[in-house]
C-alpha cells in the first residue's frame, strides 16, 4: 500500500508563497491521480487540487490561479506551489491518490491519511 509524507508547511504572511511536497513510499509513475486536500478543525476535508498520470490538473475554484500542482515521477513526489496566500488558506494539508480511473470516479483513495503539513497564513 502506498503511503505519503507531507512537508513544507509553515507560517507565512498574507500574499506570501509556500511549496508543499508529498513524498510517496514507492513509485508514483503508475498511479492514476494524486490529490492535495486540506482540513481545518471542525470542517470536512476539502479537495484542493489533483493531477493525473497524463498531467491533467484540476483545482477547487478558490485556489485557481494561485496554486499549482505538479508531479516529479523520478522523485516519487508531488508538489503544491501556493502563491498569493490568504488567511482562509490556513489548514492542515494532506495528499492521497487514486490508483486507477475507475477508483478515482468512485472516490476510492489508496492510502491511509498521513500527518499532513500545517499551513498558517497570518500577519
Amino acid at each position: 500500500q502506498v503511503q505519503f509524507v507531507e512537508s513544507g508547511g509553515g507560517l507565512v504572511q498574507p500574499g506570501g508563497s509556500l511549496r508543499l511536497s508529498c513524498a510517496a513510499s514507492g513509485s508514483i509513475f503508475s498511479i492514476y491521480a494524486v490529490y492535495w486536500y486540506r482540513q481545518t478543525p471542525g470542517k470536512q476535508r476539502e479537495l484542493v487540487a489533483g493531477i493525473t498520470r497524463g498531467d491533467y490538473t484540476n483545482y477547487v475554484e478558490s485556489v485557481k490561479g494561485r496554486f499549482t500542482i505538479s508531479r516529479d515521477n523520478a522523485k516519487n513526489t508531488v508538489y503544491l506551489r501556493m502563491n498569493s496566500l490568504k488567511p482562509e488558506d490556513t489548514a492542515a494539508y494532506y495528499c492521497n491518490a487514486a490508483l486507477t480511473p475507475t477508483l478515482a470516479r468512485a472516490g476510492t483513495l489508496a492510502a491511509n491519511w498521513g500527518q499532513g503539513t500545517q499551513v498558517t497564513v497570518s500577519s
